[in-house]
């Protein structure tokens, strides 16, 4: 998601402009209002997500709404009637009337990458789009299905979710067995199942930080955020550099970090 500083430099409170989401729209009705390329991109959209495409007539059985029309007066109308009949609105190339916007879609059913700029520039997050399209291989989504199907045999061999959530993780890192950017991983997933091994010994890591700034962290600072089980950290850490952690990771004072490795990885962030 985008920086909400104007400026383009990180929000030290760690915010996002926009809650990022997937919404099952598969059955329902969305009302789409207008005519030529930019409406007709807006019911493919609608349709490929397994929902109808309707006119504003139909407005009481949705919830959602698109206006795609060239006339920014006409627009702002119908956004105001779709709005008072309890309708969220997309305005096309309007950000200002949106209550949501549409990413830019990288597909690798059932792995879905949405990447969105809260309206600030389609083009740029369509080449962002292709940038990863020619990164990530094909197989991702084979690869999905085949963990969604050895999720029991998983829970069998792991019963302690931990220990499961440690085991995934280390599979699935660089170099790892399942590494998903390998196109072989998903082939591995019945080997990898017959002894799923956790990430090994216990780890205790200390991280002196001298920024409020998530963008200074270092590759190998950001890394180890997205992978510590649990983060001792002193009370002057920016939410920012926080939100660069895992959602699921235990948060703990600095007073509680542990002396050696117990479980697990641990790290410790202090202010320089």
């Amino acid at each position: 998601m985008q920086s909400a500083c104007p400026n383009g430099s990180a929000d030290v409170t760690g915010r996002i402009a926009s809650l990022p989401l997937f919404h099952k729209a598969a059955g329902t009705r969305i009302v789409v209002v207008g005519d030529g390329p930019m409406a007709d991109a807006k019911r493919r959209l609608v349709e490929r997500a397994g929902a109808m495409a309707v006119g504003e007539a139909e407005a009481h059985h949705a919830t959602l709404a698109f206006v795609a029309l060239e006339d920014a007066g006409e627009a702002a109308a119908v956004r105001q009637r779709l709005k008072a009949k309890g309708l969220l609105v997309n305005v096309a190339d309007k950000p200002d009337l949106c209550d949501f916007t549409t990413p830019s879609i990288l597909d690798r059913d059932p792995l879905l990458i949405a990447i969105g700029t809260g309206g600030a520039s389609a083009g740029l997050a369509k080449h962002v789009r292709l940038r990863l399209e020619a990164i990530l291989p094909q197989t991702l989504g084979a690869l999905a299905h085949a963990l969604a199907e050895g999720r029991d045999r998983l829970r069998a061999a792991l019963p302690d979710g931990d220990a499961r959530r440690r085991a995934v993780d280390a599979a699935l890192r660089r170099g790892g067995m399942l590494d998903p950017l390998e196109d072989a991983s998903a082939e591995r997933v019945t080997g990898w199942l017959a002894n799923p091994a956790t990430d090994g010994p216990a780890r205790l890591e200390t991280v002196t930080l001298t920024s409020d700034d998530p963008e200074d962290l270092t590759l190998r600072q950001a890394r180890w955020l997205g992978e510590a089980d649990a983060i001792y950290h002193d009370a002057g850490i920016a939410p920012a550099i926080l939100a660069r952690a895992r959602a699921d990771a235990q948060r703990h004072p600095l007073d509680e970090a542990p002396a050696a490795p117990s479980e697990g990885f641990a790290l410790i962030l202090r202010r320089g």
